[in-house]
Formats: structure tokens, C-alpha cells, sequence
């Protein structure tokens, strides 16, 4: 049996950890000149490279709005979260591609980089909702639903991409679906449903439509695994790596979104099927000789493409903690506390650096972090782990979840 009071002590640990992450970033990633945040952040918090990810403006103005309504209005953050918002609306989008954004800016907001794909869009949608459930601002809330509107449109190839850009491979020899795209839009619909209740019902619609889609198509019990890239009507692709690859982080994501889904709705089968899934990719991805979660796997057991496959990053283990600990809630399970505190254990003697603060980003194998060691990226800002910490201080914080079927052995 696990000591009850190991998980008063996490939740203190918690607590902390999610004081030191927003102060690092409210102290080094404030650009006071051109508005936005750099993300680019070595050890100490120092910045190395200023082209700003437009990912991290959506992402940094969702946490600071989520932080005040969360914990109170808080000036400094409500004003981080404002300078992001008004970054993205002044400089990220591409007003001749009929709204798409750019993935990369320079420091004052040039154009750097556009991408095919839509998650820049993604993040913006997320951070005016939570904004708008923080402000009451309608004009907010009418970005986030009509950029929702624009991914839903674009993910269901309603419309062409107003980009112009040509999909990454052929598709009259292979087309394939990505995970990513219907996960991803089914945390939006939970997000926007949270921010905006009165239209629950538009909102659950769709989500229902990602889950089946996640289930149906990706989710592949005969493998045990959930697959990143399927065929157009879900084919394995058995013969080419990319047909291959289960990024466990992912999944895990992918479960939890998927179990907060059917809490809400109350259905036990997709609930039980994101406890599948969990189950899966912790099976794929723990790496028994030196700890943590591997960033690829390959679901035959062949060797990897992606050459960071067996790398430790920080976001991986995020998710491995929201989704264990929510799945204990859900299950009463012991199974998932012991898998929960030892990723804990795990993440805060090989992520966390006490002295600056925040998590380092990227680890070798065995731990270590790379070197130079990096806290923020293109791709790491304050998002994943200070949303990490926020949903723990909410679950350990509270009572256990409404639905609760039985409690399971």
C-alpha cells in the first residue's frame, strides 16, 4: 500500500514548483519591447535566440489567463497574457492566407516562417477562450471560435489551405491521417466548452466526432498501441516507418483528453477505452534500465527513424503525470498512484534544476541533460509544465471525480 502522505508531500512539492516555473518566466521571458515572450532560454534563463514561436504566444497567454482564473487576477500575469494575445493579433497572422498563421516571427513580429500545418492556430483558439472567460471581452471569445471554426474546416478538407502549400508527401501515393489533429482539436472543444458553456452542445458534438475518429482509426488494440499516422480509412502502413511510430508522451495526452471527454459525459466506454490507452503506452514507452518515458518507439520493434527516439523530454512526463494520477482518480487502481509517484520521483531528480528554476527541456538517456542545457525552445515554453502542475494542484487539491462506476481493483 502507498503512504498516504507521500501524496501530501507531492502536492506541496507541487505547489512550489508551480510558484518557481511562472516566476522564472514572468522574470526572463517578458519581451517589454516589442510585447510577446521569448521562449529561446538557456540555464539560467538567459535568452540565446530571439525569433519568437508563435506556438509560444498562444501557449504563454492561455497559462497566464488559466493561472488567474484558476488562483485570482494577478496584474503581472493578466498583463503577460494581454502582451502575448495582442503580439499574436498585431504581428502573427497571415492576413493574405485568409487568416493562417505563421509558425515563426522575428523579435518585433516579421514573418519568418509559415507551416502547413495548424497548431499555431490551435493555440491562439485556446489562449482568446481562456482570455475571454477572464475579461468577459466578446472580441475574444468571436477569434477563438472563428479560428476553431477555420481548424475544423481545414482538418476535414472542407477547404482548401489558403497557404497554398503543398502536403508534406503525395497524396496520390499515400495518404495518410495524423493523430494529432483530431486530439488536439478535441482538447479545444473542452477548452472552448469551459469558457464558453452556452454553447456545449456544439462544442461536445465535435469532440465526440475526434474521439471516434482517435478511436476508430488510430487506437489499435491488436498492436497495443495508438498509432501516430495511419491510412486515410486507418491502414497500418506496416511496411514504412512513419506507419510504424508511438510517441507514448502523446498517447498519454491523447488519454487524457479523452478520459476528461467521457468524465463529462459520463460514458463509461470511452473511459475505459483512454485507460486502455494509458495502459498501452506506458508498456511501449517506460524505459526499465534507466527511467523516464522514451520519446519514440516503434510498435514492431524495429529500430526507431527518429534519431532523439530514445531521449527524455520534459513534456512526455508531463503528460504520463496528468493522466496517471487523473486515471487513479477515475479507477481507485493503486496500479496508477505507484506509476504516478514514480514518475514524479523520476521528473523532479532529473528535470528540475533547483538553483534558477523551471525544467530543464531535453535529456539523454540516462538523465543527463544535454549540454549546453536549455529551459525553453522554439517548442518549450510555459505551457506543458505549468499546466502539468496546475491540473495536479487541482486533483490533489480535491475530491475524488464525480463518475466513479466502481472502485476497481
Amino acid at each position: 500500500m502507498v503512504d498516504e502522505g507521500v501524496l501530501g508531500q507531492i502536492h506541496g512539492q507541487v505547489k512550489a514548483e508551480l510558484s518557481t516555473c511562472v516566476n522564472f518566466w514572468l522574470r526572463n521571458g517578458q519581451d517589454t519591447e516589442n510585447g510577446g515572450v521569448y521562449t529561446c532560454l538557456d540555464e539560467t534563463g538567459r535568452v540565446f535566440s530571439t525569433d519568437k514561436s508563435v506556438w509560444m504566444q498562444g501557449r504563454c497567454a492561455w497559462t497566464f489567463s488559466r493561472l488567474c482564473n484558476l488562483y485570482g487576477r494577478q496584474p503581472g500575469w493578466q498583463a503577460f497574457a494581454k502582451s502575448c494575445l495582442d503580439f499574436l493579433e498585431a504581428y502573427c497572422i497571415n492576413r493574405k492566407a485568409n487568416g493562417r498563421m505563421y509558425f515563426t516571427v522575428t523579435a518585433d513580429g516579421q514573418p519568418l516562417r509559415q507551416r502547413r500545418y495548424h497548431f499555431s492556430e490551435c493555440f491562439y483558439t485556446m489562449a482568446n477562450a481562456e482570455y475571454y472567460a477572464l475579461t468577459g471581452g466578446r472580441d475574444y471569445l468571436d477569434r477563438a471560435r472563428s479560428a476553431w471554426e477555420m481548424i475544423w474546416q481545414l482538418d476535414q478538407g472542407l477547404v482548401p489551405d489558403p497557404t497554398g502549400l503543398a502536403p508534406k508527401a503525395d497524396p496520390a501515393t499515400r495518404r495518410g491521417r495524423a493523430l494529432a489533429n483530431p486530439m488536439i482539436y478535441l482538447n479545444l472543444c473542452s477548452v472552448l466548452e469551459g469558457c464558453d458553456p452556452d454553447n456545449a452542445v456544439i462544442y461536445r458534438a465535435r469532440a465526440k466526432t475526434c474521439a471516434q475518429t482517435i478511436l476508430t482509426l488510430h487506437h489499435r488494440p491488436e498492436l497495443k498501441a495508438t498509432l501516430e499516422m495511419v491510412g486515410e480509412n486507418g491502414e497500418f502502413w506496416a511496411q514504412v516507418a512513419e506507419g510504424r511510430v508511438v510517441n507514448p508522451g502523446h498517447d498519454m495526452e491523447c488519454a487524457w483528453f479523452l478520459l476528461e471527454h467521457a468524465l463529462a459525459l459520463g460514458d463509461e466506454k470511452t473511459a475505459d477505452k483512454a485507460v486502455e490507452m494509458f495502459d498501452f503506452a506506458y508498456n511501449n514507452g517506460w524505459d526499465d534500465a534507466y527511467g523516464g518515458l522514451l520519446y519514440y518507439t516503434d510498435v514492431l520493434g524495429h529500430p526507431p527513424e527518429a534519431y532523439e527516439h530514445d531521449m527524455k523530454l520534459w513534456w512526455p512526463h508531463n503528460e504520463l503525470l496528468i493522466a496517471a494520477l487523473m486515471i487513479y482518480r477515475y479507477t481507485g487502481r493503486e496500479k496508477y498512484l505507484r506509476i504516478f509517484i514514480k514518475a514524479w520521483e523520476y521528473a523532479m531528480g532529473a528535470f528540475r534544476e533547483p538553483v534558477h528554476g523551471e525544467w530543464y527541456g531535453y535529456l539523454h538517456r540516462d538523465g543527463k541533460p544535454t549540454l549546453p542545457a536549455a529551459k525553453g525552445s522554439t517548442f518549450k515554453g510555459p505551457f506543458h509544465l505549468p499546466r502539468m502542475l496546475m491540473k495536479l494542484d487541482g486533483m490533489l487539491g480535491s475530491e475524488r471525480c464525480a463518475l466513479e462506476l466502481d472502485n476497481r481493483v
